[in-house]
């Protein structure tokens, strides 16, 4: 089948948008006081509510993949069009003056994990899960962080031992979002403690509904309950489901964990707030303070560099390179600024922010202030990406690990 022209393709997916979605409305002016006033780091729902969420998610998923735009780049034997990148951004550039489901309950799944399977797992792996997650049959996420390794992913404790054709993998896993509503999971677990601690991984797909996987709530101080901790007992895996080599974890990780850095520091960290924060200031007659000028240039100044650093590891991606220390430089540009902002709009507020006195456009915004620490942890620790820019970016000595031989390592045994 030939390839169509990019204009040929535009005039195809905008003659499928056109047919199958409403044309979003024109973006209101913001109005102080008017609408909703809630504020918040992460989205968080009722479980009944979100599951309606993703049900409609997966039907716009499928109507889109049967008309040929739900695998634009990925390969035809699984049911991708093998087109270049430029189709896809063309794609999602038509899409977003669409009004379509939201489509968030895939970031991981599309964005991390479906990645990972298509270098990384076995035909039969290949063959049985890209189709149905990009047509939005199945939903994944990713199993990484465990209670005491979490930014440190090698130092992880969940086992993974052969048994024949199979693997049981029995541990515990944490901050771990969308397991409730997911179907497969990618895992890293430890397949031989006798190697050094980076060795002796392995990664997996496992089926989020086998006997012996628990899926708990994990409330966050916000009041809500956005991530999960999984429990895995005696879990069975078939072979077949194993990504990569044994004992070569650490790699199919690495092929994770750059699109979800690259994914969290995209952002840029609380760009998307700038007008609700200009328009406070002007409620409050502060636009005229000079402290207050000040420190809202400093937030505008920053969140713009992240925006160019941004830019630069897309258009490393767009020119068929992988981005380097770009991405762990986004993600603390990204979680920086949201701190950032967040002491801007308590310096603003004051007590207004901690007494719910009903007032519109104050007390929302401790949803945000409380959720911004998980951000700092998210995607790996502001500390572990210090050390990947001091040590890789500018050629720093390592830090002395659990499986370096140095004196003070030495001493410590």
């Amino acid at each position: 089948m030939s390839q169509p022209t990019l204009e040929q393709f535009q005039a195809e997916a905008l003659a499928f948008l056109e047919a199958n979605a409403p044309r979003k409305e024109a973006e209101k002016k913001f109005v102080w006081g008017e609408g909703s006033d809630k504020v918040a780091m992460f989205e968080e729902k009722e479980r009944s509510k979100e599951q309606i969420d993703v049900d409609l998610a997966c039907d716009w998923r499928r109507k889109k993949f049967d008309a040929g735009f739900g695998y634009i780049t990925g390969p035809e034997s699984h049911g991708g069009r093998a087109l270049p990148g430029a189709y896809q951004r063309a794609y999602d550039s038509l899409e977003s003056k669409f009004d379509i489901p939201n489509q968030s309950c895939f970031t991981i799944g599309l964005g991390m994990v479906a990645p990972t399977i298509l270098a990384h797992g076995s035909d039969i792996a290949r063959d049985l899960y890209l189709r149905k997650m990009y047509r939005g049959d199945i939903v994944g996420c990713q199993l990484f962080s465990e209670p005491g390794a979490g930014s440190d992913l090698a130092g992880l404790s969940t086992k993974a031992e052969r048994d024949g054709d199979e693997w049981v993998i029995t541990g515990q896993k944490v901050w771990t979002s969308g397991a409730h509503y997911s179907h497969i999971g990618e895992i890293i677990a430890r397949t031989d403690p006798g190697l050094p601690k980076h060795k002796g991984l392995t990664g997996f797909i496992v089926d989020m509904h086998a006997p012996g996987v628990e899926i708990r709530p994990l409330r966050q101080m916000t009041g809500g309950a956005s991530f999960n901790e999984v429990f895995f007992t005696e879990v069975r895996v078939r072979d077949d489901h194993r990504l990569g080599d044994v004992n070569n974890g650490w790699n199919v990780a690495l092929t994770t964990l750059m699109n979800e850095r690259a994914a969290i520091g995209g952002g840029g960290g609380g760009g998307g707030f700038f007008t609700r924060v200009i328009e406070m200031v002007k409620h409050y007659g502060l636009d005229k303070d000079p402290v207050v000028r000040d420190e809202l240039a400093k937030i505008i100044i920053h969140n713009k560099v992240a925006a160019y650093n941004n830019q630069r590891a897309l258009d490393k991606i767009k020119s068929g390179q992988m981005p380097g220390p770009e991405m762990s430089m986004a993600k603390l540009a990204g979680t920086n600024n949201m701190i950032r902002l967040g002491q801007f709009v308590s310096m603003v507020l004051g007590p207004k922010l901690v007494a719910d006195s009903g007032e519109w456009g104050t007390y929302a915004w401790n949803q945000l202030i409380l959720g911004t620490p998980g951000g700092r942890i998210a995607g790996g620790s502001d500390e572990v990406m210090r050390n990947i820019v001091g040590e890789r970016v500018l050629g720093l000595p390592k830090d002395p690990g659990i499986d370096s031989k140095s004196p003070f390592n030495e001493l410590k045994k």
